[in-house]
């Protein structure tokens, strides 16, 4: 068994290690708005928080300091809509992991249409099974060694949007879902087998 010290590994090894060993992890597709563009991005550093109120978390790394556009539009409107990836949409998703400037939407590499919300302004993308309406809860900036190095986003759920054909006697179907999740490097991961295991009392 090794034993390593953080301190003594680069941010790139740490980076390595992290997301070769926490794995499978969700994808979140996330658009935000700033005036006229649509800015859209994954981001594997997601999950959830809450059910009461329904909260969900992405942590926005930035790039020598810098916030990322998905962070900087969700603190301006405090909205976002996040989608989540499955294996008919991963590779047009794939697509807005560019790095383009700020007024250049990443949705013009993709076949994705927009969904206009019903509560919030910021829109959606059609073509996911399944797409949160969100407002921005609370914004958490990472620090470390006096430099800001990451943003995270707890996001409340204002609507949820589930594709009818997923959607049985109050709950999701997950082979019909069929989510996909991200590994390490570039490599993917689909649902795989089920297996229940009974909790104890």
């Amino acid at each position: 068994m090794l034993s390593i010290e953080p301190s003594a590994l680069t941010e790139r090894d740490t980076y390595k290690f992290l997301i070769g060993s926490i794995v499978p992890r969700p994808i979140a597709f996330v658009t935000t708005q700033h005036e006229d563009v649509i800015n859209a991005a994954p981001f594997s550093y997601f999950n959830v928080v809450a059910s009461n109120p329904p909260l969900i978390s992405i942590s926005v790394q930035r790039k020598n300091g810098v916030m990322k556009d998905t962070a900087r539009n969700a603190l301006r409107t405090k909205e976002l809509v996040v989608h989540v990836v499955d294996e008919s949409n991963v590779m047009d998703v794939n697509e807005t992991a560019a790095n383009l400037e700020a007024d250049e939407s990443e949705l013009s590499r993709t076949n994705f249409t927009l969904q206009p919300s019903e509560i919030i302004a910021t829109p959606g993308v059609k073509q996911a099974k399944v797409r949160f309406e969100c407002v921005l809860h609370h914004h958490l900036p990472i620090e470390h060694d006096g430099e800001t190095t990451a943003d995270l986003m707890i996001a409340r759920i204002v609507r949820f949007h589930i594709d009818r054909d997923l959607y049985e006697h109050g709950r999701i179907d997950a082979k019909r879902l069929a989510p996909v999740s991200r590994m390490a490097g570039n490599s993917y991961a689909k649902l795989g087998d089920l297996f229940d295991v009974e909790r104890p009392n």
